[in-house]
Formats: C-alpha cells, sequence, structure tokens
C-alpha cells in the first residue's frame, strides 16, 4: 500500500493518500456540508480555508470519525474506508490536534503522553517508558520537559505537546484545527515551520484548517475553500494570489440589504474606546490597544474571524474580563462596566451563549426577565423587599410584547428553545425607554430564520430611537444588513475602516484572513 522514497540514510515510506468524495453532512435543517470533496496527496502542506460556519470542522470530524456522514466516502490510497471513531482513523495512520487542549492538568508530560496511546498497558513499566520517552524526545521537533506538571506549561508549550502527542502515536497524516491560536507569531513560525520540514522529508501529510493567509503562503503547497458548506475552490498557493484566496472565501460582492433608518442629525459619541487592551484567558494579549467611538442612532459593526480579540473586546465593555491598559468612556465619562455605571449610562448588553452569560438557567423566565430591576420601584421596597406581583406583572407584558413562547412566566429560562432564551435577554435589555447604548455580540448565533429576522428588527428599531449600538458578528452578511460602519478585527486590532456604503469586499476578507 506504500512506496519507498530513497533517501541516503534512511528508507522513508510515505504518507497515505486521503481522498474526500461527495461529503455531505446534515443537522436537522442545517446542511454543514454539502457534497464536499478534498484531495491531499501524500507528503505536502494542504490548508482548508473558509469563514466562519463554511463547513471546515465538520469535514475534519467525519473524517476522524467523530461524525458519521450522511452520504460520501474517504479514501485511504484510493479504498473506501469505514472510519466511525477516531481510533479507527487512528488505524489508518490519521490523527488530530484540535483547537482545545485535550492534556490532563494534573498529570505529568510523560503520563499525558503514554495516556493518549490506544494500547496503553494497565501496568505500566515507567523506566522502560522513559527510556522510550527520552528516545522519542530527542528526535521530536519540539523539546516539552517530560516531568513538568500540564499546569505549569505555557499556552505555546501545551499546544507543541498536542501536536508531540501525535507525533508519538506514529500518524500519518495530521489534521490541525486552528493551532496558531493559542500562539505567538513567533511560536507559530516554529511550530509550523518544523512540522514543513517533516513534511519535506516526506514523513508527514498535514491538513491545517487556517484562517491566517500569511501562514497559508508561507507554509502551504495547496489549499481547498468552503463557503457555507459547499466546495468553492482549489489551488497551488504557489500559483495563488492573497487576493484569488479571499474571492475564494468570501465568493461574490454581497451587496448590504436594505433595512429603513432614521437620519439622525445631531449624532452624539455615546461609547469612546481609547487603546485599550486585554489579554485572553491564557494571559496572551487578545485587544492590542484599540481605538473607537459608537455615536447616538449608530450601529457600528465589527467583523472577523473567532479569536481575534471580538470576544475579549466585548467581555471588557460588558465587566466581564479586567482591562490590562487604556480606559472606556460612556458619555463622555470614564466607564468601568459596574452594574451602578451601567444603570446611570444606560448601557445594555445582548452576550454571546446567553443561556450562560445572560441568564441563570434554574431561575424562571419572570426572575431572568427582572434581573436589571428587581432592587428598584416598583419590583422591590427600599432596594431589599421584592415585590412579586410587580415582577411577574412586568414579564407576564414582556412575555407578550417580545413573543417569547414559555408556558408560563414561572418557567426555568433553561427549558426554553434558544430562539426563546434570545428573546428573553432582548426583551430585558430592549424595554427600558432610556436605553442608550447597547452591545451585542453574535446576537443571532444559531437561531432560525423567523427568531433572527425578530431580532434584527428590534435592533434597527433600537438603533432608529437613538440607541448607539455596536454589533460583533462573525456573520458578515449580518453586518452588511444592520451596521452603517464596518471594522474588521484581526489578531486584536483593527484592521480595516469603512460606512457600509463603501465597503470593499476583497479588502474586509484579506483584513479577516490577517493580511
Amino acid at each position: 500500500m506504500t512506496t519507498a522514497v530513497a533517501n541516503p540514510k534512511t528508507e522513508v515510506i510515505r504518507p497515505p493518500e486521503l481522498e474526500v468524495v461527495n461529503m455531505t453532512k446534515q443537522f436537522g435543517s442545517l446542511i454543514a456540508l454539502d457534497q464536499v470533496s478534498m484531495h491531499l496527496k501524500p507528503g505536502t502542506f494542504h490548508a482548508l480555508l473558509g469563514e466562519n460556519g463554511a463547513g471546515k470542522s465538520t469535514l475534519v470530524k467525519c473524517i476522524m470519525g467523530f461524525y458519521s456522514p450522511d452520504h460520501g466516502d474517504v479514501l485511504i490510497d484510493n479504498h473506501a474506508r469505514e472510519i466511525a471513531s477516531p481510533r479507527d482513523a487512528h488505524h489508518y495512520g490519521i490523527g488530530m490536534v484540535y483547537q482545545h487542549f485535550t492534556s490532563v492538568p494534573a498529570m505529568t508530560v510523560a503520563e499525558n503522553l503514554v495516556l493518549s496511546r490506544f494500547d496503553s498497558p494497565k501496568l505500566i513499566n515507567w523506566k522502560e517508558e522513559y527510556e522510550q520517552l527520552n528516545a522519542f524526545m530527542a528526535d521530536a521537533p519540539f523539546k516539552v520537559p517530560l516531568d513538568l506538571p500540564i499546569a505549569q506549561l505555557a499556552a505555546g508549550q501545551k499546544q507543541k505537546l498536542e501536536i508531540l502527542k501525535q507525533i508519538y502515536l506514529k500518524v500519518r497524516i495530521l489534521i490541525l484545527d486552528e493551532p496558531t491560536s493559542v500562539l505567538t507569531p513567533q511560536e507559530a513560525d516554529e511550530v509550523l515551520g518544523l512540522l514543513r520540514e517533516s513534511v519535506t522529508a516526506g514523513r508527514l501529510s498535514v491538513l491545517i484548517i487556517s484562517h491566517k493567509f500569511r501562514e497559508v503562503t508561507s507554509f502551504c503547497d495547496e489549499i481547498t475553500v468552503l463557503r457555507k458548506g459547499k466546495f468553492a475552490g482549489r489551488g497551488v498557493v504557489k500559483d495563488l494570489s492573497i487576493a484569488d484566496m479571499s474571492e475564494m472565501m468570501m465568493g461574490e460582492r454581497r451587496e448590504p440589504q436594505q433595512v429603513t433608518k432614521t437620519l439622525h442629525p445631531n449624532p452624539k459619541a455615546m461609547l469612546e474606546v481609547q487603546e485599550l487592551r486585554a489579554h485572553k484567558d491564557n494571559g496572551v494579549e487578545g485587544v492590542a490597544g484599540v481605538n473607537l467611538r459608537v455615536h447616538s442612532g449608530e450601529i457600528v459593526g465589527i467583523a472577523g474571524i473567532s479569536g481575534n480579540g471580538q470576544r475579549e473586546l466585548v467581555e471588557v465593555l460588558a465587566g466581564q474580563r479586567i482591562a490590562t491598559g487604556g480606559q472606556i468612556l460612556v458619555n463622555g465619562e470614564p466607564y468601568k462596566a459596574t452594574r451602578a455605571e451601567m444603570y446611570r449610562h444606560q448601557v445594555f448588553t445582548l452576550p454571546e451563549e446567553p443561556l450562560r452569560n445572560a441568564c441563570v438557567a434554574h431561575m424562571s423566565v419572570a426572575e431572568n426577565l427582572a434581573l436589571r430591576t428587581f432592587d428598584r420601584p416598583p419590583q422591590a421596597k427600599g432596594g431589599i423587599f421584592l415585590i412579586l406581583k410587580a415582577i411577574r406583572e412586568m414579564a407576564t407584558g414582556l412575555i407578550s410584547t417580545f413573543k417569547i413562547k414559555t408556558p408560563s412566566p414561572e418557567t426555568p429560562v433553561g427549558n426554553l428553545s434558544g430562539g426563546n432564551v434570545q428573546r428573553t435577554v432582548l426583551a430585558r435589555e430592549l424595554s427600558s425607554e432610556h436605553i442608550q447604548l447597547l452591545i451585542a455580540a453574535n446576537p443571532c448565533f444559531g437561531l432560525d430564520f423567523a427568531a433572527v429576522e425578530y431580532i434584527h428588527g428590534q435592533i434597527v428599531a433600537a438603533r432608529n430611537r437613538g440607541v448607539a449600538v455596536l454589533l460583533v458578528s462573525e456573520d458578515l452578511d449580518e453586518l452588511l444588513k444592520l451596521a452603517d460602519r464596518l471594522l474588521v478585527m484581526s489578531e486584536g486590532r483593527f484592521a480595516y475602516e469603512s460606512a457600509i456604503a463603501e465597503v470593499d469586499f476583497a479588502t474586509i476578507g484579506r483584513s479577516m484572513a490577517g493580511h
């Protein structure tokens, strides 16, 4: 099945050939993959490109056996293979490094390497294991101390270990899902450069999901591009320009959809962000000195591939993450996103994953609707004694106005559908007559068409009333439809800004991909 490749010092067995043919995968009414095909040639570095939601992760999870495709085949060396689990994938020499670390924090590097084996012995002879591990590490492309607990490793070392695990398992095809999102540019170049050497030597094939054109042009041989679940193009990297790849990713220019907007002649700067900085969870800088201004009666949209600092920016503005530098002004006053400041300036938020970030799942719909106002009249007396009748009456009115489908106001909000959870948060955050600033992050993610149209209508209505809206979204079509002004965030900075009527579509694509 394999072919020997001559080498002056040693014989190298080429990696197997991998093909995906007409792969289709559907989740309910969502078609995540639609007749997608891809060819990974032996001993090549291949990039899988596409916007968020293009189907990249679904495709590789079908290859790895996490998902069972509804149609299509995985071919290994021109033979169709049934891959029902990662164990099956490993049997054919395929391994994957995921977006999230899989090592056990309390265990050492050595223990995690042994644990990663599919044939881990029940009784471990650690003397023999250490001899083998030391020999492996001596020839490995990266070095990580074997006796160090995972909890003591820096993020870059943890990512290197995830790759080392697959090399330790002797995989011949290595799939990487956004492997450099936790690495500094220098670490990314080191890791990808060493893998490139293994590919060039014919020991390995690499399939990398990436959104960074710089990495693709520096390390990859070929690309396959997906767009909205469909095959959008392929090519040899040396024959393609950044503009070519961007066009494949983004597709034809999409004109902004028309929504009815009110003109505000004297806009006031409601939100000002000055040289704001913040760290990601792993300590790497996520927001790198950004400046931003949002006026009354304006929707400012922030586009970008996930992981480029949008989440950290929104969390700082919502009081969920501490800024490491810069300042925020609301209504011209310094703003720290405390509950008191939010009330004084009438700042409201629609965060990502509302059930986790904006609701208490076991509390009732009525209680969740009152989280903003439960300690103020008429729902409370003296800021202490709750008036339950007033809380229920308020909830009943909002349930009717915002068409929240719930058996009763006493139903736990966690029992509602995703769309109705979002309507609940929307009702709470937009029901104030005095709202001045709305910060929304991916407010329609995972919702059906009717829910999306409703939420879009509510956001535009707030803007038309004079509310300043900051809308962060991974759905470019949503931003083109709703925003008055668009910014693109890449690697913690704003890489592009334009009025929505004047956007340069090709530049948006290049900016989102970090070029």
